[in-house]
């Protein structure tokens, strides 16, 4: 019964990290539109959801094409599926750094 109950503190700690700031307001809120009250702005631009994306299908058909859990590819697979996206995503944080 110990693993249960360990489980079950576990899930409450992580919804209580998730929907305590909610709750409270931090003060995060996104900023209205003056020409648009209703609508939202976004903090993501196009090139951003676009790199998301990208991060997501990269890996994901280096995965299906060099099937990394059937032979002896996974190294290949890091190096050719997920250090592209580590170096790419490190170069963006670091221009924008600098930018701001």
């Amino acid at each position: 019964m110990t693993g249960a109950s360990e489980i079950l503190i576990l899930i409450l700690l992580i919804l209580s990290v998730l929907f305590i700031p909610r709750l409270l307001g931090s003060g995060s809120e996104r900023k209205s539109n003056p020409l648009n009250p209703f609508k939202k702005t976004s903090d993501l631009g196009v090139l951003t959801r676009a790199g998301i994306i990208l991060t997501l299908l990269y890996p994901s058909g280096v995965a299906l094409y060099l099937k990394p859990w059937e032979e002896q590819n996974l190294i290949r697979f890091i190096v050719l599926g997920l250090f592209p996206v580590l170096l790419s995503w490190s170069v963006v944080w670091i221009v924008s750094g600098r930018k701001n």
